[in-house]
């Protein structure tokens, strides 16, 4: 059979650490890169006869993500205690939720295609503690262990297996990682590995209801790396299969560099971990008022957004879905519209130029390093014609690299647009000296030949020539 006899399946389970000031058990600080074991204390580090006490913020943003997500959010659940042993997990357990998960139930909507919007079930979201870090010595020294992420406060999203490709599975992650900005109940940092996604892959033969056996890749925190991996693993699996051999139910480790999987060890299940309810912990009880008020008061969420910048601003669906998909590059453009009141061209600038840059650099819009102040002040200064918008473009490279007032730029640069009729028209009539063709055609009927002159004229000032007055002088002279 050929591959294209092959569906794929995806599930994922993702991984968010809460932006809490402290830890889901104690009160040790969660500040990401402090030196090592500088946030610890005996309930994090697992000393006999610490008690842990639960965060009630951790439940409360929890609750934001079930809401958030469609979720049934269960009035009555408890917290247990999962069992395994690990060097950077002092307790021998994790404290995490089983058969009683706080939110359940939910889905989200993605869109793969623009018009094609598919349902995407989440089983669970539950919470539970991180554990601490292996630092591994690169020389074959041993490994240290750093306990200030121990405790450190996670839900985990657990999807049901309904994506079918990896487009899919990268729109559901990115569709998560947005909601979970704009509830603001985790920065998702995903290369300070607040966001990670343990990725379950099977594959089975199209038409077939059963599912095949699934390998699990584990704590992955970049979509490229995602997509690469679940794209790998689905031709190995069919490969295997395609031979006559059977797949392992395993734990895998993607390795980026060789772009192959290989196998950690074989994948558990939930009664290896012999969950059991942490007797340590009383049963968290919820009222519907207490739900109520934290529903009453989630944030403006992406899907809302994207409708009234339809409404409000005239944005077509696309430029608003691509604008909301992202928290910071959507504020960036409410703060920059309401500085320069264009937002078609605010919209414009972050779709094209900015997002563009974006790419090249392979960084997400949280790392624009100028303010919506800079790009509003960069686009009034093409509005009044003081730069011409080939100069904004090098305006907005320059803002990449060194963010400071778009003025300050010009004058540096000396890239102040001509707008001196004088200056033109000597312009204009050095062009059309050195091209007598191009007059020849354009009078002959041939348009493009006008475009031409004018890009001459661009060329010869380096883009600081008034490009309306350009057109227009040519024009003039042109139809004499």
């Amino acid at each position: 059979m050929a591959k294209e006899d092959y569906e794929v399946v995806i599930g994922l389970e993702v991984h968010a650490e809460l932006s809490t000031k402290t830890k889901i058990f104690c009160s040790c600080p969660t500040t990401f890169g402090a030196e090592p074991n500088t946030q610890v204390c005996p309930v994090c580090m697992a000393m006999p006869g610490a008690l842990p006490v639960l965060n009630e913020t951790v439940v409360e943003y929890a609750i934001k993500a079930g809401l958030a997500t469609n979720c049934e959010i269960a009035g009555n659940c408890k917290n247990d205690r999962k069992n395994y042993f690990y060097p950077d997990l002092p307790k021998s357990y994790q404290i995490s939720q089983f058969d009683k998960p706080l939110c359940e139930h939910g889905y989200v909507e993605i869109a793969v295609e623009e018009e094609q919007k598919k349902k995407i079930g989440i089983t669970r979201i539950h919470i539970e503690e991180d554990a601490g870090k292996l630092n591994h010595n690169e020389f074959g020294g041993g490994s240290l262990v750093d306990l200030n992420r121990a405790g450190v406060p996670l839900i985990e999203i657990v999807s049901e297996p309904d994506m079918r490709s990896s487009k899919e599975a990268e729109a559901y992650l990115r569709k998560i990682k947005s909601i979970l900005e704009y509830i603001e109940v985790s920065d998702c940092k995903m290369e300070e590995g607040s966001l990670r996604a343990d990725v379950n892959v099977s594959v089975r033969r199209k038409g077939m209801q059963e599912y095949g056996t699934r390998t699990e890749m584990k704590n992955m925190n970049s979509f490229r790396s995602i997509i690469r991996a679940i794209e790998y693993e689905a031709e190995r699996q069919i490969e295997v299969l395609e031979k006559g051999g059977t797949i392992e139910q395993e734990t895998l480790r993607w390795d980026d560099v060789s772009g192959k999987t290989f196998s950690m060890r074989d994948k558990e299940d939930a009664q290896d971990y012999r969950y059991f309810p942490d007797p340590d912990l009383v049963a968290i009880r919820l009222s519907k008022e207490y739900i109520e008020k934290i529903q009453n008061n989630l944030p403006e969420l992406p899907e809302s957004r994207r409708v009234r910048y339809m409404q409000e601003f005239g944005l077509s669906k696309k430029d608003s879905n691509l604008l909301t998909a992202s928290k910071y590059l959507s504020n960036l453009f409410e703060e920059a519209q309401s500085i320069c009141h264009n937002a078609k061209a605010v919209a414009n600038w972050l779709l094209s130029d900015v997002s563009r840059i974006l790419n090249e650099k392979e960084i997400e819009a949280d790392k624009i390093p100028f303010t919506a102040e800079h790009l509003a002040k960069m686009i009034m200064l093409i509005d009044k014609g003081t730069i011409s918008s080939a100069i904004g473009k090098k305006v907005l490279e320059e803002l990449f690299e060194n963010p400071k007032d778009p003025e300050e730029i010009i004058k540096e640069k000396g890239w102040i647009q001509i707008s001196d009729e004088g200056a033109i028209k000597e312009v204009v009539n050095r062009i059309l000296e050195a091209n007598p063709q191009s007059i020849a055609d354009f009078k002959a009927g041939k348009d493009r030949a006008l475009g031409f002159l004018v890009g001459q004229a661009m060329k010869e000032t380096k883009g600081k020539a008034n490009p309306q007055m350009l057109n227009k002088m040519f024009l003039e002279e042109l139809n004499k």
